[in-house]
C-alpha cells in the first residue's frame, strides 16, 4: 500500500454558513479499504460527495492518482472531470431509490458505457455480461426491471453499474445499511472478492462499526464535521484515544446474550 490513490488536504464545506466538514485531511492508499464512521450528521456522506464533486467543496485540495498522473480534482472544470469519472465511482445507500424503475438492468448498467463513448453495442453487451458474472447475477436479469429484484439483488445491480467502467476507486456510501443482516454479509463478501479480483480501492462510509471492523484496513472517526481520530482498525477499535470514539464503540451490541452492556453516555465522556 505504498501508492497514494487519493490525497485530501484541508477540505471544507458549509451549508448556509453552517460547517458540514472542516479541515479534513487524509490519504487513501491503493487496494485498501478506508472506513469513514460517525453518527448521523457527522459529515461522512458530505465528505464523500465533495471528494467526487457531486457537491462542490468551499476550499481544499483533492489530489487523485489517475491513469494519466496526479491531478487536483478541485481545480478542474466539470467538463474536464468527465474522463476521470471512469476511475472514480460510487455505490449508493438505497438500492431502491438509486435505480431508475423505468430502465431495464441492461439499460442501467449500459448507460455509463454510452456516456463514456463505447459505441459498439456488441462490446457493451459483452462487458455487461462479464460484470453480471462478477456480481453473481444471471444473464436472464438483463431485460427485467428493478422492481422484480430483492434488495440484495438491486444492490448487486448498483455495484455492477459502478464497476462497468473498471474504476480504480469506489466510494461505498452506507452500501449495506438498507439490507437485511444476512444479505449484508453476502454483499460484504462480494465487495471483498471484487476488491481482490479487480484490485479496487474502497472508501467505505458506514455507521455500522461491526461491518467496518470486518471489511476495513483503516478508519477515520468523524464528529461534527471533523476527523477526531484515525488509525488502523486494531488501533482505533482496541485502543481508542478519544472520548467520542469510545462512545461509538460502546454502542456495538454483543452477540452474547449473557453479556450485560453498560454503554457510556455523553455526560460521562464530557461530550
Amino acid at each position: 500500500m505504498n501508492d497514494v490513490v487519493l490525497k485530501v488536504r484541508d477540505l471544507n464545506k458549509s451549508f448556509d454558513g453552517v460547517p458540514a466538514i472542516q479541515d479534513i485531511s487524509f490519504d487513501l492508499f491503493r487496494a485498501e479499504t478506508l472506513g469513514i464512521v460517525g453518527e448521523s450528521g457527522s459529515g461522512k456522506t458530505t465528505l464523500a460527495r465533495c471528494i467526487l464533486r457531486a457537491i462542490e467543496p468551499d476550499s481544499g485540495h483533492v489530489e487523485f492518482l489517475s491513469d494519466d498522473g496526479k491531478v487536483d480534482l478541485l481545480k478542474l472544470r466539470h467538463k474536464a472531470m468527465l474522463p476521470l469519472r471512469r476511475e472514480m465511482q460510487m455505490v449508493f445507500q438505497d438500492p431502491y431509490a438509486s435505480l431508475n424503475p423505468r430502465m431495464t438492468v441492461r439499460e442501467i448498467i449500459e448507460e455509463p458505457l454510452v456516456i463514456h463513448g463505447v459505441k459498439s453495442k456488441a462490446k457493451r453487451l459483452e462487458r455487461i455480461r462479464e460484470i453480471l458474472d462478477l456480481v453473481q447475477l444471471d444473464h436472464d436479469s438483463l431485460y427485467r426491471f428493478p422492481h422484480a429484484f430483492s434488495g440484495g439483488q438491486r444492490q448487486r445491480i448498483g455495484i455492477a453499474r459502478a464497476l462497468i467502467l473498471r474504476p480504480k476507486m469506489v466510494v461505498c456510501d452506507e452500501t449495506v445499511s438498507a439490507l437485511d443482516v444476512s444479505v449484508q454479509a453476502q454483499i460484504i463478501n462480494l465487495l471483498e472478492d471484487l476488491q481482490r479480483e479487480l484490485h479496487l480501492t474502497y472508501m467505505f462510509v458506514a455507521h455500522d462499526l461491526a461491518v467496518v471492523r470486518h471489511i476495513c484496513d483503516r478508519v477515520l472517526v468523524m464528529h461534527r464535521g471533523k476527523v477526531v481520530e484515525s488509525g488502523t482498525i486494531d488501533q482505533v477499535f482496541d485502543h481508542p484515544q478519544q472520548n467520542y470514539t469510545k462512545l461509538l464503540l460502546s454502542a456495538i451490541p454483543s452477540p452474547d446474550p449473557d453479556v450485560r452492556l453498560n454503554p457510556l453516555d455523553r455526560r460521562t465522556l464530557g461530550l
